[in-house]
């Protein structure tokens, strides 16, 4: 399926097997995703700049299922390793902004595939 990219932890077979056929679906959804995760990976950025790591581990918790539903089980693992860590009061706040630019990167680039298959997938409605 050219939807899938393990180069960039990308894997849409959860979403594509939930829409049941719903080109509708999987567009609302890619659109949800497009909005929210930035955001997210926005409040993360901050709270972890500001040294709230309640906040940073509030909102990787929140990032972490979007990225599951949507078939990013590296960004996932990693933003986990986060969220833990901002929980449990952040040892080394190297490691952790170096995992965080990690996931940061990976999504960035989903997120530009995801804009071209709901491009794609607007065409087909």
């Amino acid at each position: 399926m050219a939807d899938i990219s393990p180069d960039q932890d990308l894997d849409l077979s959860f979403l594509y097997e939930i829409a049941d056929g719903s080109t509708e679906f999987i567009v609302e959804s890619i659109a949800m995703f497009l909005q929210q995760t930035p955001e997210l990976l926005g409040d993360i950025d901050s709270a972890l700049a500001s040294k709230n790591w309640a906040a940073a581990g509030q909102a990787a918790h929140k990032l972490k299922p979007n990225l599951g539903f949507f078939g990013m089980p590296i960004s996932q693992e990693i933003i986990q390793e986060v969220e833990i860590a901002c929980k449990d009061g952040v040892a080394d706040v190297e490691e952790i902004m170096k995992k965080f630019n990690q996931v940061k990167t990976l999504v960035n680039a989903n997120l530009i595939t995801l804009q071209q298959i709901k491009a794609e997938k607007e065409g087909e409605l």
